[in-house]
C-alpha cells in the first residue's frame, strides 16, 4: 500500500501547503513544555514541532509506513507506533501536556472525547477537523450545530474557532473542507456536580435533541419533579453549560 491509500484508508489526507503547516504549528501556545502529536504521517508538522523548544516531544502513529518514514528522517524523534485511543500517556508524561494534529476525520470526534476523559492531563488541543465537526466542537447554546462534545468540552475549555481550510491543499483532497480549532485549559478543577452523572444527562439530552428535556430523560428513570419546570420545557441546544449542571444537581439530590 502506498503513502497516500494507506493514508487514506486511515481516513486522513495529507496536507501539502506548507504555509498551512506553519500557521497550525504557530498556533499553538508559546509556553507548551510537552506536546503530543498525533497522526504525523510523513512530517508536515513535524519538521516545524521538532524546532520548537520543547522539553518533552512525542508523535503516535498507526501506519507502519509512516513510522518507517519519520524514523529515516527523524531519527531523534520519539515515535509511538499504536493507536493514540488505546493509550495511556500517564507513563509518558509526568505533568500536563498539549495535543497537536491534523486528525484523521473518521475517529476525530473519538480524539476529541479521549481528550475529555483525560481534561485533567491535556492542558491544550490544536488540531485539524471536518469543519463541520469543529464547527460543532466550537458552537455555543442555541445553535444546530451545538451538541455532546460542545457541552463536554466548554465545561472544561476555551474553544476557539481560528480559520477555515480549502480543499486543495490536500492529498488526495476531501470532498470537504476543514477547520482548526484551539482548545485551552480554563480554570475549571471539577463541575459542582457528580460529573458521571452529569455526563448521562448531556447525552440522554442531545440523543434526542428534537424533544424537550421532560421526555429526553425519561431514559435515565429518574423523577423527573426533581428538575427545575422551566427546563423541562427545553431542549438541550437551548442549555448552556451551568444550567446542564443545575439539573444534574437537581437530579443528584434525589438519589
Amino acid at each position: 500500500m502506498n503513502e497516500v491509500k494507506a493514508k487514506k484508508f486511515l481516513g486522513q489526507h495529507f496536507l501539502t501547503d506548507e504555509g498551512i503547516a506553519r500557521r497550525i504549528v504557530e498556533s499553538l501556545s508559546p509556553g507548551v513544555e510537552r506536546l503530543l502529536e498525533i497522526g504525523p504521517g510523513m512530517g508536515v508538522l513535524t519538521k516545524y514541532l521538532i524546532n520548537r523548544e520543547h522539553t518533552d516531544f512525542h508523535v503516535i502513529e498507526i501506519d507502519r509506513e509512516s513510522v518507517a518514514y519519520l524514523h529515516d528522517h527523524y531519527p531523534t524523534l520519539d515515535v509511538i507506533e499504536g493507536d493514540f485511543l488505546r493509550q495511556d500517556f500517564t507513563s509518558l508524561f509526568h505533568d500536563t501536556y498539549a495535543i497537536i494534529g491534523n486528525f484523521p476525520y473518521n475517529i476525530s470526534s473519538q480524539i476529541l472525547f479521549r481528550v475529555f476523559d483525560n481534561r485533567n492531563s491535556v492542558s491544550e488541543v490544536v488540531g485539524m477537523f471536518q469543519k463541520e465537526v469543529a464547527e460543532r466542537v466550537a458552537a455555543g447554546p442555541g445553535s444546530k450545530t451545538y451538541g455532546i462534545l460542545s457541552v463536554l468540552l466548554s465545561a472544561f475549555y476555551n474553544i476557539e474557532y481560528l480559520f477555515t481550510v480549502p480543499e486543495h491543499v490536500f492529498n488526495p483532497p476531501p470532498k470537504v473542507k476543514s477547520a482548526v480549532i484551539r482548545l485551552t485549559r480554563n480554570e475549571t478543577a471539577a463541575l459542582e456536580c457528580d460529573e458521571s452523572l452529569f455526563v448521562q444527562v448531556v447525552k440522554a439530552g442531545f440523543n434526542q435533541r428534537r424533544k424537550t428535556l421532560r421526555n429526553a430523560l425519561r431514559q435515565l428513570n429518574i423523577p423527573l419533579d426533581t428538575v427545575p419546570e422551566p427546563f423541562l420545557g427545553k431542549r438541550a441546544e437551548q442549555l448552556s453549560v451551568n444550567e446542564f449542571v443545575t439539573i444534574t444537581k437537581a437530579i443528584e439530590s434525589c438519589r
